[in-house]
């Protein structure tokens, strides 16, 4: 079992950064790849970024390419989202989840994940 737990959401004007966490505890985050979606209001939630359990794998959605940055720190089994240049579009809660640990053709899929947090508010104004 895992447990997942997101912070660092909040209000951001456009242009602006916010960095996300995600706190893992249970079965070390290392045996695990981490991804972190999104779901705007009226959509379906979509794949944002996944780090393999190494951390040496990350994939991005389109979307978000050159503009957020996924990272971890096993030691202290947490898990970062880095967002900058932040577009009123990118408004959503945040979700981190945890995946098998090597990073797969189907890390954009939610079912590929085996474990959720709850999610973090993050809201970007014009």
């Amino acid at each position: 079992q895992v447990q997942l737990v997101e912070s660092g959401g909040g209000l951001v004007q456009a242009g602006g950064s916010l960095r996300l966490s995600c706190a893992a505890s249970g079965r070390t985050v290392r045996s695990y790849a981490m991804g972190w979606f999104r779901q705007a209001p009226g959509k379906e939630r979509e794949a944002v970024a996944v780090i393999s359990g190494s951390g040496g794998t990350t994939n991005y959605a389109d979307s978000v390419k050159g503009r957020f940055t996924i990272s971890r720190d096993n030691a202290k089994n947490m898990v970062y989202l880095q967002m900058n240049s932040l577009k009123p579009e990118d408004t959503a809660v945040y979700y981190c989840a945890a995946g098998p640990p090597n990073v797969g053709r189907r890390w954009y899929v939610e079912s590929w994940y085996d474990y959720w947090g709850q999610g973090t508010q993050v809201t970007v104004s014009s």
